[in-house]
Protein backbone atom coordinates (compact mmCIF):
# COMPACT_ATOMS: atom_id res chain seq x y z
CA UNK A 1 0.00 0.00 0.00
CA UNK A 2 1.20 3.36 -1.08
CA UNK A 3 1.05 6.82 0.79
CA UNK A 4 -2.53 7.59 1.97
CA UNK A 5 -3.79 10.60 -0.35
CA UNK A 6 -6.13 12.81 1.99
CA UNK A 7 -8.16 15.60 0.55
CA UNK A 8 -9.93 18.44 2.37
CA UNK A 9 -12.48 19.35 -0.14
CA UNK A 10 -14.73 23.25 0.80
CA UNK A 11 -11.63 23.69 3.56
CA UNK A 12 -11.82 27.38 3.54
CA UNK A 13 -9.07 29.00 5.92
CA UNK A 14 -8.99 25.52 7.60
CA UNK A 15 -5.61 23.86 6.82
CA UNK A 16 -3.81 20.83 8.54
CA UNK A 17 -0.58 19.13 7.23
CA UNK A 18 -0.46 16.37 4.84
CA UNK A 19 -3.81 17.09 3.47
CA UNK A 20 -4.66 18.02 0.03
CA UNK A 21 -6.57 21.65 0.26
CA UNK A 22 -9.31 22.46 -2.46
CA UNK A 23 -11.83 25.50 -2.04
CA UNK A 24 -13.25 27.91 -4.23
CA UNK A 25 -11.98 30.42 -3.20
CA UNK A 26 -7.65 30.93 -3.35
CA UNK A 27 -6.30 31.28 0.27
CA UNK A 28 -2.52 31.28 1.43
CA UNK A 29 -3.00 27.01 2.08
CA UNK A 30 -5.37 26.42 -0.97
CA UNK A 31 -3.41 23.55 -3.44
CA UNK A 32 -6.33 23.46 -5.56
CA UNK A 33 -8.78 26.19 -6.28
CA UNK A 34 -12.18 25.00 -8.34
CA UNK A 35 -15.40 25.06 -8.12
CA UNK A 36 -16.98 21.60 -7.46
CA UNK A 37 -19.86 22.43 -10.00
CA UNK A 38 -17.30 22.80 -13.01
CA UNK A 39 -15.54 19.43 -11.56
CA UNK A 40 -12.33 19.25 -9.63
CA UNK A 41 -8.21 19.39 -11.94
CA UNK A 42 -8.06 15.81 -9.77
CA UNK A 43 -7.38 12.43 -10.96
CA UNK A 44 -10.33 10.01 -10.53
CA UNK A 45 -9.45 7.15 -8.20
CA UNK A 46 -6.37 9.27 -6.76
CA UNK A 47 -7.97 9.77 -2.92
CA UNK A 48 -7.90 7.47 -0.15
CA UNK A 49 -10.49 9.67 2.13
CA UNK A 50 -12.15 13.03 1.84
CA UNK A 51 -13.28 15.20 4.50
CA UNK A 52 -15.53 17.88 4.03
CA UNK A 53 -17.12 20.02 6.56
CA UNK A 54 -19.85 22.53 6.38
CA UNK A 55 -18.92 23.37 2.32
CA UNK A 56 -21.94 21.25 0.81
CA UNK A 57 -24.53 23.78 2.36
CA UNK A 58 -23.37 26.67 0.00
CA UNK A 59 -24.37 24.53 -3.01
CA UNK A 60 -28.03 24.52 -4.04
CA UNK A 61 -29.95 21.34 -3.19
CA UNK A 62 -29.85 19.99 -7.26
CA UNK A 63 -26.40 20.59 -7.29
CA UNK A 64 -25.68 17.87 -4.50
CA UNK A 65 -25.31 15.14 -6.40
CA UNK A 66 -23.53 16.38 -8.88
CA UNK A 67 -20.87 17.36 -6.61
CA UNK A 68 -20.63 13.98 -4.26
CA UNK A 69 -20.61 12.48 -7.65
CA UNK A 70 -17.50 14.26 -8.44
CA UNK A 71 -15.82 13.70 -4.63
CA UNK A 72 -16.51 10.19 -5.73
CA UNK A 73 -15.28 10.43 -8.69
CA UNK A 74 -11.37 10.98 -7.34
CA UNK A 75 -11.83 8.73 -4.24
CA UNK A 76 -10.20 4.98 -4.64
CA UNK A 77 -12.77 1.93 -4.93
CA UNK A 78 -13.00 1.46 -1.40
CA UNK A 79 -12.24 4.88 -0.73
CA UNK A 80 -14.25 7.11 2.43
CA UNK A 81 -16.07 10.32 2.23
CA UNK A 82 -16.64 11.95 5.67
CA UNK A 83 -19.14 14.81 5.70
CA UNK A 84 -19.92 17.36 9.14
CA UNK A 85 -23.08 18.79 8.00
CA UNK A 86 -25.14 21.31 10.22
CA UNK A 87 -28.12 19.07 11.75
CA UNK A 88 -31.12 21.05 10.83
CA UNK A 89 -33.25 18.64 13.42
CA UNK A 90 -30.80 20.43 16.27
CA UNK A 91 -32.17 23.93 14.99
CA UNK A 92 -35.72 22.25 14.73
CA UNK A 93 -35.96 20.65 17.93
CA UNK A 94 -34.07 24.75 19.64
CA UNK A 95 -36.96 26.22 18.33
CA UNK A 96 -39.60 24.27 19.40
CA UNK A 97 -38.24 24.32 23.11
CA UNK A 98 -37.69 28.08 23.03
CA UNK A 99 -33.82 27.56 23.63
CA UNK A 100 -32.41 30.49 22.05
CA UNK A 101 -28.97 29.29 23.79
CA UNK A 102 -28.52 27.06 20.63
CA UNK A 103 -28.46 29.51 17.88
CA UNK A 104 -24.92 31.66 17.21
CA UNK A 105 -27.18 34.29 16.26
CA UNK A 106 -28.99 37.02 18.42
CA UNK A 107 -29.40 39.40 15.72
CA UNK A 108 -33.35 39.84 16.65
CA UNK A 109 -35.62 39.95 19.37
CA UNK A 110 -37.54 37.06 18.50
CA UNK A 111 -36.69 33.08 18.56
CA UNK A 112 -37.89 32.94 14.89
CA UNK A 113 -35.53 35.66 13.41
CA UNK A 114 -32.73 34.53 15.44
CA UNK A 115 -33.28 30.45 14.18
CA UNK A 116 -34.31 31.52 10.60
CA UNK A 117 -30.58 33.06 10.25
CA UNK A 118 -28.96 30.88 12.05
CA UNK A 119 -30.69 28.28 9.75
CA UNK A 120 -29.89 30.38 6.49
CA UNK A 121 -26.34 31.74 7.64
CA UNK A 122 -27.54 35.22 6.58
CA UNK A 123 -28.34 34.06 3.47
CA UNK A 124 -25.33 31.93 2.58
CA UNK A 125 -26.74 28.48 3.20
CA UNK A 126 -28.24 27.28 0.00
CA UNK A 127 -29.08 23.98 1.39
CA UNK A 128 -29.85 22.63 4.97
CA UNK A 129 -29.32 19.36 6.18
CA UNK A 130 -30.65 16.12 7.65
CA UNK A 131 -29.20 12.78 8.08
CA UNK A 132 -32.32 11.49 6.25
CA UNK A 133 -31.76 13.91 3.35
CA UNK A 134 -27.65 13.19 3.05
CA UNK A 135 -28.31 9.79 3.33
CA UNK A 136 -30.12 9.79 0.34
CA UNK A 137 -28.06 12.69 -1.70
CA UNK A 138 -25.24 10.00 -1.03
CA UNK A 139 -26.70 7.04 -1.97
CA UNK A 140 -28.07 8.97 -5.01
CA UNK A 141 -24.79 9.75 -6.22
CA UNK A 142 -23.42 5.95 -5.93
CA UNK A 143 -22.17 5.75 -2.31
CA UNK A 144 -22.23 2.74 -0.21
CA UNK A 145 -22.35 2.05 3.41
CA UNK A 146 -23.84 5.11 4.70
CA UNK A 147 -23.27 5.66 8.03
CA UNK A 148 -24.08 8.06 10.89
CA UNK A 149 -21.36 9.23 13.04
CA UNK A 150 -20.15 10.89 16.29
CA UNK A 151 -18.26 13.63 16.65
CA UNK A 152 -14.93 12.21 16.46
CA UNK A 153 -15.93 8.82 15.66
CA UNK A 154 -14.99 6.72 12.42
CA UNK A 155 -15.99 3.51 11.09
CA UNK A 156 -13.25 3.74 8.70
CA UNK A 157 -9.65 2.66 8.68
CA UNK A 158 -8.74 5.89 8.65
CA UNK A 159 -8.32 7.07 12.38
CA UNK A 160 -7.01 10.58 11.33
CA UNK A 161 -10.24 11.13 9.56
CA UNK A 162 -11.58 12.63 12.18
CA UNK A 163 -9.09 15.45 13.24
CA UNK A 164 -10.95 17.94 11.05
CA UNK A 165 -14.04 17.37 12.94
CA UNK A 166 -15.54 21.11 14.33
CA UNK A 167 -18.65 22.43 15.65
CA UNK A 168 -19.78 19.21 17.48
CA UNK A 169 -22.69 20.97 19.03
CA UNK A 170 -24.61 21.95 15.51
CA UNK A 171 -23.23 18.93 12.99
CA UNK A 172 -23.79 15.50 12.57
CA UNK A 173 -21.19 13.13 10.59
CA UNK A 174 -21.63 10.77 7.95
CA UNK A 175 -19.36 8.56 6.37
CA UNK A 176 -19.78 6.88 2.89
CA UNK A 177 -17.83 4.47 0.98
CA UNK A 178 -17.24 4.21 -2.65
Amino acid sequence: MGEIRRLHWGCGASVAPGWIHSDVLEGKSVDVVADIRKGLPLESDSFDYIVSHHALIDLGIYEQVPALQELRRVLRPGGVLRLGLPDLDVLIAAYQRGDRDVFLIDDWETISGNFITHMLWYNITKTAFTFELAQELLSKAGFREIRRLKFGETASPYAEIVMLDTRENESFFVEAVK
